[in-house]
């Protein structure tokens, strides 16, 4: 049975809503993220495969202090490898928060999508 002319007005208005949510709680949630910081992955890696050196030969000597400092020296490098830039961390929920013309190039992807999808039955008519 298909839908009346306003069930289906009423659908496509609530499917609207639910993707502009949904862009919004995206570009919320991803827009705290800053960038790698690719300088701190290169060390954070370097860290991290030091450290596991550091246990394998804490292990080979039967020191369990040395194998403890090796797995902090990794578990450090680890943090340092995924550790974000706070600068593009800024930029990004700057360009996020504003919505005028001029910043819209520099809206996230998510955003630029939900635009087209509002945008969709202006072009078609």
């Amino acid at each position: 049975m298909p839908l009346s002319e306003q069930e289906q007005k009423l659908l496509d208005e609530m499917e609207r809503s639910l993707y502009h949510n949904d862009a919004d709680f995206v570009s919320a949630v991803g827009g705290a993220r800053g960038r790698l910081n690719y300088g701190s992955l290169v060390l954070g890696i370097l860290l991290a495969i030091v450290g596991l050196g550091v246990v394998i030969v804490g292990v080979v000597i039967h020191a369990p202090v040395v194998g403890i400092l090796g797995f902090a020296v990794m578990f450090t490098g680890v943090l340092v490898a995924l550790k974000r830039s706070r600068l593009s961390a800024v930029r990004g929920s700057g360009a996020r928060s504003s919505k005028s013309g001029s910043s819209r190039s520099k809206a996230g992807f998510m955003d630029r999508l939900n635009d087209r999808w509002d945008n969709r039955d202006e072009k078609n008519e």
